[in-house]
C-alpha cells in the first residue's frame, strides 16, 4: 500500500481526503514522498538529478507508454491531464539539491512546485474555483515541512520567514474534497508559529489534525 510510505503528517492528512479525492490525493503525496527520499537519499548530486530526470520523462510520455511495475508511477493514472503540474513539482524537488545554505529563491521554487501541484488537485476535484487557496495552502506547508527537515540554522530561518509571511495572510476554507491539504496547512501554520520543529511532535498535534480534520481550520 502506498499510504505507508507516506511521512507521518501526510498520512494523517489523507485520512481525511473523501471519496472521489483519495487516489489523486494519495497519488500526489505518494509521488511527492517518494522524490523527497530521492533528494535525501541520494549521496551524488548528479544521480539525484538523473533519477529525478527519470520521473519528468515518464510523467511526459502517454500513460500507455510509461514503465509499469512501480506503484507510485501506476497511482498517477488519476492525474490525467494535470501531469505538467507533476513534472513541476519534480522541478521544484530539484531546487533543494545542492550545498546547504540554499539561496531564498530555490527555497521559493520549491514551495511553489509543491503548491502548484496542489492547485491542480483542486482542478482535479472539480474545486477548481478553490485552486488558487489550494496553492496558498500546499507553500505554507512546503516551506515549514522543509524547515523541519533541515539540518542548516540559515536555511531553516529563511524557511520560516517565508512561511511565515505566507500564514499572515488568511487563507480561505478549502472545499471538503481538499480537507488533506487543510489539515497540512493548519499543521505548518503551527509549526512556524512555535519557531520551526516537526509538524506532528505530540499528542497536541495529534489532537489539531482531528479538528483540522473535522472542521477544515
Amino acid at each position: 500500500m502506498i499510504d505507508e510510505m507516506l511521512p507521518l503528517p501526510q498520512r494523517l492528512a489523507l485520512h481525511y481526503a473523501p471519496g472521489p479525492a483519495r487516489a489523486p490525493t494519495l497519488a500526489l503525496l505518494a509521488l511527492d514522498a517518494r522524490l523527497s527520499e530521492l533528494v535525501a537519499k541520494a549521496n551524488e548530486p548528479l544521480l539525484a538529478q538523473l533519477r529525478l530526470a527519470w520521473w519528468r520523462d515518464e510523467l511526459g510520455k502517454p500513460q500507455a507508454e510509461r514503465a509499469r511495475g512501480d506503484p507510485v508511477l501506476d497511482a498517477l493514472e488519476a492525474w490525467a491531464g494535470e501531469e505538467q503540474a507533476l513534472a513541476g513539482l519534480v522541478d521544484g524537488w530539484e531546487q533543494l539539491i545542492g550545498d546547504a545554505p540554499l539561496p531564498t529563491s530555490s527555497l521559493e521554487k520549491f514551495a511553489d512546485g509543491r503548491g502548484n501541484a496542489f492547485a491542480a488537485l483542486a482542478r482535479l476535484t472539480g474545486q477548481g474555483q478553490s485552486a488558487k487557496a489550494a496553492g496558498h495552502a500546499a507553500r505554507i506547508w512546503a516551506l515549514a515541512d522543509f524547515a523541519a527537515h533541515s539540518s542548516n540554522a540559515e536555511e531553516r530561518s529563511t524557511a520560516l520567514q517565508l512561511g511565515g509571511a505566507l500564514a499572515r495572510r488568511a487563507g480561505a476554507k478549502l472545499p471538503r474534497p481538499l480537507r488533506a491539504v487543510a489539515v497540512l496547512r493548519g499543521l505548518g501554520r503551527r509549526a512556524i508559529e512555535r519557531g520551526g520543529g516537526p509538524l506532528v511532535g505530540g499528542r497536541r498535534d495529534v489532537l489539531a489534525t482531528m479538528r483540522l480534520g473535522m472542521l477544515g481550520r
